[in-house]
């Protein structure tokens, strides 16, 4: 198999923390596969070494010779002040874009050449494809300056121009952070179709399971490679990990043979019995592996749930035409855990802000029962003060923290409990990577012992261990929780229903988690498709074999005449339309409105040369 990437004894430390020592993989032409690993452990700098923004301690990286390769960051960079459409362009690398840059740039006063270029690439139309990616991203306006868009927005932008590529090796960064459910499932179906190599960092486990072939997991400073989807990592990951646990348990036996003998060992024979030193050396070294990795401990107290909880009664918000919310209310029961989807911009986020009392509803009431302790974890995360140390951040939040059995915690000691140790405990925030800022954020929130928790995007740039042991707590926790997440998988394992918002303010509550309303939405979908087909064909009767054919009417004989006249017409404003765009005078914008308008015009044609075909066979 022809090989597209390759990584050669790489080692790479930051300071004192060594993330991996004398890794090596490949990445063959065709293959799509994940990259793995706990927060912290250099996945994202791994990839920043592919790309070659950052430099190995030791090793090398070896792409294929003349392959194209493009990156989505997790934090991608604009010029603010550079449009949207020219960001796309600005990032492609494919020949096409060249041959746009280089019309771009004369389009005032285009070369004969410029503009062969142009046919022979077909690359009129390739602003028609960017566009339709940006769409289906959900990014409307090619003209907006970059500099007015979200973090969420430019995450998607930057997406479309990894994508727009066609790279022969795509490298993606937690590709579907900032994206809804619809455009998870699009972006899926669009990367298994596509023929470009992927590596790629997700959290996303059904996004994993359907898309890779092929994983790769950093663990312990080492790498392995499992050749299949999610579902076959986990199953060959646990054998893994058994054998390695009975080999450490075998060594540990050997040696306690063989420290027996060496104790025993006459001093007159240790010459001869080197060998069995040496052995005794390496057997203690396997003995003192660790490969059982530490979890995050979640085993956290809830403060007492008493038997008012939340109750929200007519409740209604919109922002100047735009309804979000229109007369909703629901009281909350004791331990549920609800779901709320919807598209992004559609008010899920504001209803939270609502229950939590930053924002000020337009009508109606939330009550809050009194013994409320509200855990709210914010999609945009906290501000931390990145010049603060991790302890004092979290001891200026408290001192002691109980935990779910009554002990009670140190600061220190709760941090060590997220997976920070003393040396990181007293570093600055700022050292931290995403994840890592992440889980301190989480610790943060649920420190306070909440009853009610709020959790907007909680999975966004944590690690998937750390993510199943989360779900793992919140499945057995005393209170209630409400999620707003597009990790489907977590909302599958969690969530006993769903807030479904459908737009115009309506919110519907759905009794099942989320892959159950999808099924149930494609199922109504299906079945509206099949009463309309058999409408239409229980109005349209079969045509009768015994009636006889009938001659032309006088009707029939002018429709035909009339058909004459519009193809006609039609083909001559078709190769007026053809003229143009091979003239190389016309403006990007109005490039693509022609070419829409030929589609139209070859569609019409179509279809009024198979109703003159219709009327002539009457004849």
């Amino acid at each position: 198999m022809e090989n597209y990437l390759q990584v050669e004894n790489l080692t790479k430390s930051i300071g004192d923390l060594l993330l991996f020592s004398d890794i090596s993989f490949t990445v063959d032409k065709g293959q799509k596969v994940a990259l793995i690993a706990r927060n912290g452990a250099g996945k994202t700098t791994l990839l920043h070494l592919i790309i070659g923004d950052d430099s190995p301690d030791s090793g090398k990286i070896v792409f294929h010779r003349d392959i194209s390769v493009a990156f989505l960051d997790q934090n991608p960079e604009f010029n603010e002040t550079a449009s949207v459409i020219d960001h796309v362009l600005n990032n492609l690398q494919t020949d096409t874009a060249n041959i746009i840059k280089n019309y771009e740039a004369m389009i005032d006063n285009p070369s004969p050449e410029i503009i062969e270029q142009m046919d022979v690439a077909k690359a009129w139309d390739y602003e028609v494809k960017i566009k339709q990616i940006l769409t289906q991203l959900k990014i409307t306006d090619l003209n907006q300056p970059t500099g007015q868009l979200s973090g969420g927005q430019k995450k998607r932008v930057a997406l479309a121009a990894a994508l727009v590529n066609e790279p022969d090796l795509l490298l993606l960064d937690e590709p579907t952070n900032h994206l809804d459910l619809d455009m998870i499932e699009w972006l899926e179906e669009y990367l298994e179709k596509t023929n470009s190599t992927l590596l790629m960092v997700t959290h996303d486990r059904y996004f994993l399971d359907r898309v890779c072939n092929q994983i790769i997991e950093l663990d312990n400073n080492t790498i392995y490679t499992y050749k299949g989807n999610y579902s076959y990592f986990l199953e060959k990951r646990e054998e893994r990990q058994e054998i390695q646990h009975a080999n450490v348990e075998k060594s540990k036996n050997l040696m306690r043979k063989e420290l027996d003998w060496i104790r025993r060992m006459p001093q007159a024979r240790g010459t001869k019995a080197k060998y069995r030193v040496d052995a005794f050396e390496e057997l203690s070294q396997k003995a003192k592996e660790k490969h059982e990795q530490r979890q995050v401990d979640f085993n956290i107290a809830t403060s007492r749930l008493g038997k008012k909880i939340l109750e929200i009664k007519d409740l209604s918000k919109s922002y100047e035409d735009k309804v979000l919310i229109k007369d909703f209310s629901y009281i909350f029961k004791r331990n549920e855990k609800i779901g709320i989807v919807g598209p992004n911009g559609i008010g899920k986020s504001t209803l939270l802000n609502i229950l939590t009392a930053n924002i000020k509803p337009d009508a109606g009431d939330v009550e809050i029962g009194e013994t409320i302790v509200t855990g709210y974890y914010k999609q945009d995360g906290i501000q931390f003060d990145e010049t603060q140390k991790v302890i004092d951040l979290v001891q200026d939040i408290a001192e002691v923290v109980t935990l779910g059995d009554g002990n009670k915690l140190t600061a220190s000691q709760f941090l060590n409990y997220f997976l920070f140790p003393n040396n990181v405990q007293h570093d600055y925030v700022y050292k931290l990577s995403g994840g890592e800022k992440r889980r301190l954020y989480l610790a943060t929130v649920l420190m306070r012992s909440p009853n009610f928790l709020i959790l907007d995007e909680p999975t966004n740039d944590l690690d998937i261990i750390t993510i199943n042991v989360f779900e793992d707590y919140l499945a057995s926790f005393k209170g209630c929780v409400i999620i707003v997440s597009h990790d489907r998988y977590f909302m599958d394992k969690i969530v006993d229903h769903l807030f479904v918002f459908q737009g115009e303010g309506v919110i519907k509550d759905f009794p099942g988690n989320y892959t159950q309303f999808r099924d149930y939405t494609l199922s109504r979908q299906a079945l509206a498709s099949a009463e309309k087909k058999a409408k239409a064909e229980k109005q349209t009767p079969p045509p009768d074999q015994n009636q006889k054919v009938k001659k032309l009417s006088y009707k029939e004989k002018k429709e035909i005449e009339q058909l004459e006249k519009e193809i006609e017409t039609l083909e001559k404003e078709k190769k007026e339309i053809e003229e143009q765009l091979s003239s190389g005078t016309l403006p990007m914008d109005v490039l693509v409105e022609k070419s829409n308008r030929i589609s139209e015009i070859m569609q019409s044609i179509d279809q009024k040369t198979n109703r003159w075909v219709e009327l002539n066979d009457l004849k």
